[in-house]
């Protein structure tokens, strides 16, 4: 008789701008359980099940991805930081979060690194971001402390 641990099985969307990223940022989060990541108590079994592009603009692979991740036994999506402080930050993180919540009823967690400091320095300063009202949406993400942020620059 087998059985399954306990814990988290993680899906990962990223934006497809970053679709050669090797995802070093995200597993260090999750290995230093900082970021989307913090929410996941350090001794708490998490699992990475699948890890894909948004399939660029307007997102199609959301859509898709989030099934294969179920098949895989995904409990908890994450949209990857890049997301939010890519350049310019995603027009449809919000649709992807109430797509991916609505339709395959996988709760969403925007976020998976801190945000590196460099890039909200820069962000704070552009209208666009503040438009988009990030700040809430990540706002999580910003409680990280300054030398965290500073260390995933």
């Amino acid at each position: 008789m087998s059985t399954q641990a306990a814990g988290k099985k993680v899906g990962i969307i990223i934006c497809a701008r970053y679709r050669d990223c090797g995802g070093g940022k995200c597993f260090r989060a999750l290995r230093e359980r900082c970021g989307g990541f913090a929410r996941y108590g350090a001794d708490e079994p998490v699992e990475i099940v699948g890890y894909a592009s948004c399939g660029g603009c307007p997102g199609g692979n959301v859509e898709y991805v989030p099934a294969e991740f179920l098949k895989n036994g995904c409990n908890v999506v994450h949209l990857a930081t890049g997301l939010v402080v890519g350049y310019p930050p995603c027009p449809r993180i919000r649709q992807f979060k109430e797509f991916i919540e609505t339709h395959h009823g996988l709760p969403v967690v925007v976020g998976t690194h801190p945000i590196p400091l460099k890039y909200l320095t820069s962000h704070e300063r552009l209208s666009f971001w503040a438009q988009s009202d990030m700040r809430s949406l990540a706002g999580e993400l910003l409680t990280e402390a300054r030398a965290t942020m500073e260390a995933y620059d």
